[in-house]
Order: C-alpha cells, then structure tokens, then sequence
C-alpha cells in the first residue's frame, strides 16, 4: 500500500508563559490576605493531581514555601479520584514522575485513600474528603483550570473538580461520575464544591491557566467567597488558548502515544471528537473518520484508558496495557467503553494498512492524514499533501519543510512526529 506523503507542519498558538512562577505566587498570596487567617503551627494540607501541569513541582513548592515562611506546618496530599491504582503508594508514585519527594517539596506528602463524608445535598449528591485533609486546619485547593474530557459546561476541569473528585479520592470519584449520569456533571461538581467549603476549612484555591504552549501563564489565589465566579472566567480564557488540531477533519488521525499524563481520558476528546461519556454528546468539530493509536506513554504505568477512543492499535500498545489500572480508571468514571480494545496488529505498518482499508473510496496515497505526537502536544504535527490547498493563506501554520514519503523503521514501526 503506497501512504500519502506528509508535510511537516508548525502551528502557532497563544503564547503567554509567566516570567516569575514563584514570584508570581507570593504577589497572588499577599493580594489574597488568606496568609493572615494561618496562625503559627497550623497544619495546612495542599492538593496535588495527577495531569501532567506545567512547572508543577515549582508552583506547588511556591505554595509550601509561604506557608512555611508563615510559620504554617503544610503538607501535601495526592488527590487524584481513582489514578495510581486506586491505592495510597500509587497515587505517591505518580507524584514521584513530576520530582515530588519530601526533599524537593520541602514538606511531608500524606497519602490515603480513607475518607469521611461532609455532607450531602437533598437529591443525594454526596461529598466525600480524604481524612488527611479534613485533620489538617486549612486545606489549599490547588489545580490547573481547562477543558474537561468528558462534558461542556462553565465550569469543567478545575478547582471545583479537585475539590469533588481529588479531595473525595477513589470513592468520591466514582459517586461523582455516577451522580453525573442522574444529575449532569456540572450539576453535581458545583454541588459538591458548595458542601465542600461549607464543611470543611477550605483556605483558598490556587488555580493554574496554561497557554497555547502548555506553559504557565496565569496563577490566582481565590477565596471562597469568589472562587467558583473566578473559575467560570478562567475556563472561558483557558478555552481560548487551547490549542487544536490545524483542520476540522481528516481520514485518519495517528497519534504516536496516548496516556494518563498527556489527558485524563489518555486522548483529549475535545481535540479528537470524540467522547465515550454518558454525561455529554459529541462535539461538533472535529470530524475524524479513523484514529490510530500506536503506543502509550511510560508515564501512564500500564493505564491505557482512552485505547477504546482508537479505531486500530498496536500489540506494542495492548501488551503494556495494567488491566486492573485501566479498569479502575473506566468503571470509575462510569466509561467502560473507554477500555475496549480495538484491533490491534505486530506492526506499525499492518495497522495503519488496515486503517486506510477502512476510510471509504479514498486511495490511501490521497487521504488527509494528521499525525501528531499526543492531544496534549500540538505545535509540531505532520499533515499529507491532500492538506496543501488548505494550508494556504493560514497564518497560524508554518510549513517546516517539504513533502516527504512516511517513515518507518526496519520493525516496521512509525517514526514518531
């Protein structure tokens, strides 16, 4: 079979990165005056996920460095719903792949996965926070605001999601999602995040908006009283800067990796079109006919949730593929669809053979092909040559060279973008 020949392509997206990150984080906590509510030797607990954030370990030991010069005791605890396994020394070692130890922090990382209820809403929506947090004295929620995987809304992936579905751990994560298929997930993380500050001592929120680069370009310190308002206008900018796929649709889509680190659904589904959810339909753009998914990051430990989101696979791919980390992770969030296996070949080569056997009456040498790194990863894509009209008069794009043949290597696997 003759592939198309693709054209390597650069797109330029929204570029705001913070000169400062910890300086940046002293001004927004003076700004706050939460600091004046923390007395001397007060414990202070501060949330960290398990996504993939720009300069994390350096925004959250910013954190722990003014509490400290505060004379505070903090402490950080994993909270991330049902990742890592769904157990306490997990959720420390997905922490351990972004530096997080307590010599790099600075302070001790508590990990558990018991936790207690705080209150409960009268149609039954439950809150649930991990008993590290509820023994300390104040609790910092701290998280990146953006798109959510797996429904639209006003507010999505954020503060109030951590404070569901992190602070809840593996239990609070699964009667969230289930309480998203009767009540809408919005509905049940605003009524969560509600039960939550009023229940317990929640200090602030530390949200984190990144640019069009996924590099840092805004940290606030939010009060209670104006958290889930301020979170509304930060997901209306993060949206903006998203960065997308360069064209609305496509024959196939290859993409070189998926994992937990790159999206919590392994592959955005607000940039393939796709979403597997019960809590939402489908987005309107992009339309993508065939994704091909050829192998999973190292990062994800063996979590290969989002393979079913692929048309076709790679062996290289199933075979790391940790069931019981990938099982957890679907049935949690209520998407066992998310865990399918598609067909999967030896090769690079024979899946993607395969995939453009399966695109309609369009010749493979002729289809209009994107292959990107990962969802999260856009700036460098390669595009085939059936994109070349379209890549006209389009000031984002940035052809980087010419057309050349797809490469694969002597196992016949794909070179990566």
């Amino acid at each position: 079979m003759e592939f198309p020949r693709m054209i390597p392509v650069r797109q330029h997206f929204v570029s705001k990165p913070l000169a400062d990150i910890p300086a940046t984080v002293r001004a927004e906590f003076q700004k706050s005056g939460v600091l004046s509510r923390v007395k001397p030797g007060e414990k202070v607990a501060i949330t960290a996920g398990s996504r993939g954030i720009a300069n994390f370990l350096t925004i959250v030991r910013a954190v722990v460095d003014e509490f400290k010069k505060a004379g505070a005791q903090p402490f950080v605890i994993p909270t991330m719903g049902s990742h890592g396994g769904a157990t306490a020394e997990g959720q420390v070692q997905v922490l351990s792949h972004y530096g997080f130890s307590q010599e790099s922090l600075g302070c001790p990382i508590l990990s558990t996965m018991e936790v207690e209820e705080v209150g409960r809403s009268p149609e039954g929506i439950i809150a649930f926070v991990d008993k590290n947090a509820l023994a300390a004295d104040h609790i910092v929620v701290l998280n990146r605001i953006k798109p959510h995987t797996d429904f639209e809304g006003t507010i999505e992936s954020g503060l109030c999601k951590m404070m569901c579905i992190g602070l809840g751990k593996h239990q609070g994560a699964l009667h969230y999602h289930q309480a998203g298929i009767n009540f809408g997930f919005e509905h049940a993380l605003r009524t969560g995040s509600r039960l939550v500050m009023e229940k317990t001592p929640i200090l602030c929120g530390v949200g984190i908006v990144e640019d069009g680069y996924d590099q840092t370009a805004i940290i606030e310190v939010l009060t209670p009283d104006r958290l889930i308002a301020r979170e509304e206008e930060l997901l209306a900018i993060a949206r903006q800067w998203v960065p997308r796929l360069p064209f609305r649709t496509a024959d196939v889509l290859i993409v070189d990796r998926i994992g937990k680190n790159i999206s919590g659904a392994g592959m955005d589904t607000k940039v393939i079109g796709r979403i597997m959810s019960p809590y939402s339909g489908q987005p309107e753009w992009p339309k993508i006919t065939r994704i091909v998914a050829l192998d999973v990051t190292d990062e994800a430990e063996g979590n290969c949730i989002g393979v079913g989101n692929a048309d076709f696979t790679t062996r290289r791919l199933v075979e790391k593929i940790d069931r019981a980390k990938t099982y957890v992770n679907a049935l949690t969030a209520q998407c066992p669809n998310a865990a399918r296996i598609p067909p999967y070949y030896d090769t690079d080569r024979e899946a993607l053979e395969q995939c453009f056997s399966t695109i309609g009456l369009v010749e493979a040498a002729r289809a209009k092909v994107i292959h990107i790194q990962n969802t999260l990863h856009l700036e460098d894509v390669h595009v085939s040559e059936a994109y070349l009209e379209e890549l006209k008069g389009r000031d984002d794009l940035e052809v980087m060279g010419p057309a050349e043949p797809m490469r694969l290597d002597d196992r016949g696997y794909l070179i990566p973008v």
